[in-house]
């Protein structure tokens, strides 16, 4: 992109701020190349999705490319499934790499040979303590560390050692590459970090090859210069990183890619770290990673949240300095906006009890015009069964309502949707536990809908199913994985997985309309009145099962603190 097309680009942050300059002063040529680098031991979450979003946007912005590169350093951790995964993530939200899909395990020999050129160069060492020794001696941010007895190795020996630990001459801990920075330096991150250990792992891509594998900090900015990264954004966390990646680049003479860093995501009620969601995973508190309740890109999508929905939320939240806590009711909002927009409507009732339309004929049966979706007019009608009896909610009758319940009780109209305004004459109850086991109605036959010749005015309207045609199915009803705002802030010996929330799921048998009979997994519709719902995977043929993606509207994030 020349400097006079970027003139036109409109700037939302500092980071598409930055990248407007650097076009505009012709650094590197003009060039805008982002990466979005995940590891791939765990599945994407919302946290990634923003990053995903930030890197190939701005890329898409500014007439760049966005490569996807596995930073693949730790073969312990990280799976096929992992990889694979992550990829269906980003096409899902509605990005591709091309021919740009890398690894850090691609460039494992250039790496190796980086470190024998800051070897050469006088500035890394065999390092022989062990971890803990290291850890102790590296000091604290107030006090020096004390620098290794190995750290003045000849260049030789340190040369022939690290060979060694290539060919696998020596066990895991024994020897570890360390570069040789500042042992004074307030940065601990300069303090001599490790930038090779051995690992006697299969890696899932290079087999058996390799016996010692680059720590992230080696591998990842490196990466960068090798393809040649202009502009590596990353969360503040690696912000004190930084200095690190810059010594690697002025001794190793290699591209400099500029970093620059910006607040991760935190939401509440949830915890977003690969290593926590894991634990959460392994310990059975939920289904696996794709568990509608997890903030993984793939639980979302099973949810029943959408590419837009997700980029809304990116969107709203922006671009910041410093980190914060978002509330995760402002995600649910932006599903909501989506699918009030684009889910079908349909009639849903969870807990259904009976309506016994008395003086209607017994055999008799109409079809009744149904909207769709009253926002969208593309969306068109359908038609629904209505017959003598019907289901309703249960919560929409009440024996004794208060004056401000506009629902069904004895003597009270309402209107059925689509359908007839009926009056409730009687009900029966279980004489054991006191609940409604049935009710009954009258209606009035010249208050159809679309053709109401009464006039009657009702401030009630209920949603109902056809009992005879009504299509039994599973309903998950999800909330909150947590109940803590902050699970992860914890006090002494406390544990995040205590404040797992016991009633974040609950199943239950309803009902719903004939029409969505042949639904197929991920169909999205709005039961009325009660919120918007996905088909499950889980799903099969007179099976179906549906998940709840949110609420109508937010019923407060404080009801579980």
């Amino acid at each position: 992109m020349n400097s006079e097309n970027a003139k036109n680009k409109e700037v939302h942050n500092f980071i598409e701020q930055i990248i407007l300059e650097d076009i505009r002063s012709h650094k590197n040529e003009g060039r805008v190349q982002t990466r979005f680098p995940p590891e791939p031991n765990g599945y994407l979450h919302i946290g990634h999705a923003k990053s995903i979003f930030l890197n190939f946007g701005v890329a898409e912005k500014f007439g760049g490319n966005c490569n996807l590169r596995f930073d693949d350093t730790n073969p312990e951790k990280e799976d096929v499934e992992y990889v694979d995964s992550i990829k269906e993530d980003i096409r899902w939200l509605g990005f591709d790499w091309g021919n740009r899909e890398f690894y850090a395990s691609d460039y494992f020999d250039q790496l190796f040979e980086f470190a024998v050129k800051l070897i050469q160069k006088g500035k890394a060492y065999v390092e022989e303590l062990s971890s803990d020794e290291i850890a102790a001696a590296k000091g604290t941010p107030t006090k020096p560390g004390k620098e290794s007895p190995y750290r003045s190795r000849p260049i030789e020996e340190n040369l022939k050692l690290f060979k060694l630990m290539k060919e696998g001459e020596f066990e895991e801990g024994k020897k570890v590459l360390r570069a040789k920075i500042d042992m004074a330096s307030p940065n601990m991150h300069m303090r001599d970090p490790v930038i090779y250990r051995i690992k006697k792992v299969p890696h899932h891509r290079t087999g058996n090859k390799w016996n010692i594998y680059p720590m992230y900090d080696f591998a990842h900015g490196q990466s960068d210069a090798i393809e040649q990264i202009t502009h590596s954004l990353c969360t503040l966390e690696f912000e004190s990183h930084r200095p690190l990646y810059n010594w690697l680049i002025e001794y190793l003479e290699i591209f400099p890619s500029r970093q620059i860093e910006f607040a991760r995501l935190n939401l509440t009620y949830t915890v977003l770290s690969k290593r926590n969601l894991l634990e959460l995973v392994k310990g059975g508190y939920v289904n696996g990673w794709d568990d509608p309740r997890m903030p993984t890109i793939s639980g979302l999508r099973r949810r029943g949240y959408t590419p837009a929905s997700i980029r809304n939320f990116a969107d709203r939240i922006g671009v910041a300095r410093r980190d914060g806590m978002i509330d995760v009711a402002l995600l649910e909002f932006s599903v909501r906006e989506d699918l009030n927009k684009t889910a079908n409507r349909i009639m849903g009732i969870l807990d259904p009890v009976k309506v016994v339309i008395t003086n209607y004929p017994e055999e008799g049966e109409e079809w009744l015009d149904a909207i769709n979706n009253p926002e969208d007019e593309a969306a068109g009608s359908r038609k629904m069964p209505f017959s003598r009896e019907v289901y309703i909610e249960r919560s929409d009758f009440m024996v004794d309502p208060p004056r401000k319940f506009f629902r069904l009780g004895p003597g009270r109209e309402v209107r059925l949707k689509h359908a007839y305004i009926i009056a409730c004459e009687d009900y029966n109850t279980d004489a054991a536990t006191g609940e409604i086991t049935e009710i009954y109605c009258t209606y009035d036959p010249d208050t159809k809908s679309g053709a109401d010749i009464t006039g009657k005015k009702v401030k009630g309207t209920l949603s109902w199913v056809s009992v005879r045609h009504a299509l039994p199915v599973t309903v998950r009803l999800y909330d909150k994985l947590f109940h803590k705002e902050d699970p992860l802030a914890l006090q002494k010996d406390d544990d995040f997985k205590n404040y797992v929330n016991p009633d974040s799921l609950k199943t239950i048998q309803s009902v719903v309309e004939l029409s969505v009979q042949d639904a197929k997994p991920g169909e999205r519709f709005q039961f009325l009145r009660q919120g918007y719902f996905c088909v499950d995977p889980d799903s099969s043929a007179g099976n179906l099962i549906f998940n709840r993606t949110a609420t109508l509207r937010d019923t407060g994030s404080k009801k579980h603190g």
